[in-house]
């Protein structure tokens, strides 16, 4: 499972690997608060904003549970109208992790002692030649 940690602050987001700590998110909703010191980030609180499942499918705050549903969507996460009023049926995932999530994406909302640079390692990314 990916975990992509949004800074508010600074505006940069941070990608983690997890395997056996992804147990963790499991039964967790959109909106909780975790500790991050369970994912190597003492003394972060993090927020749940969101995620996808392993078909690309975005998880939505107003469906309860962790099924595939098809609505009919005006707004909000999973449609982005071009005009205004209209409406699409779209297929969203409900607000609880399961396994089938894939990413999850969460901001930071207590900062701990050490910057978070220092606690996520960074890769650099291989220039092209």
């Amino acid at each position: 499972m990916k975990v992509v940690i949004s800074d508010p602050k600074t505006g940069k987001s941070y990608q983690l690997e997890l395997k056996k700590e992804a147990d963790y998110f499991l039964g967790k909703k959109i909106g909780q608060q975790i500790d991050g010191s369970l994912i190597g980030l003492a003394g972060y609180i993090l927020e749940i904003r969101g995620g996808s499942d392993f078909s690309g499918f975005p998880m939505r705050p107003d469906l309860d549970g962790s099924q595939r549903k098809s609505l009919l969507l005006a707004k909000g996460p999973g449609y982005r109208p071009k005009e205004k009023g209209v409406r699409k049926r779209k297929t969203i995932v409900g607000n609880t992790i399961s396994p089938d999530i894939v990413q999850v994406n969460c901001i930071i909302s207590s900062y701990g002692p050490k910057p978070i640079e220092e606690l996520i390692p960074q890769t650099k990314k291989e220039e092209k030649k």
